[in-house]
């Protein structure tokens, strides 16, 4: 494990953000901050949505469901918050795994 000293020499644990210039990285993390609202709009619609008594709805909100995981992650990773990274990991899984499920019973 590096010393304190030794990492901030060689820019540990700093995101690649962190390493642009001030006016760079202004822009750059405004850009990621504003990430999250689409991602909230975009789950929201696809909770809707997949509650839908039609196959289409459902099958669109699912793939709402997925734009907003990559949206999450995306902030997630930006903000470093890992927590959420891993729970949209994990939701992008259900989602799947639920979908494979029910194609399944409706072919039969």
């Amino acid at each position: 494990m590096l010393s304190r000293e030794k990492c901030k020499q060689r820019d540990c644990g700093r995101t690649r953000a962190a390493l642009l210039a001030p006016e760079q990285r202004d822009a750059t993390m405004e850009i990621l901050d504003l990430l999250q609202w689409p991602a909230m709009a975009i789950t929201i619609g696809a909770a809707w949505l997949v509650a839908s008594d039609q196959a289409a709805r459902r099958k669109a909100g699912f793939w709402l469901y997925m734009v907003s995981n990559v949206l999450w992650v995306a902030w997630g990773l930006s903000t470093r918050s890992y927590a959420l990274v891993l729970l949209q990991f994990a939701l992008a899984f259900m989602n799947i795994r639920g979908t494979r499920k029910n194609d399944a019973q409706n072919r039969e």
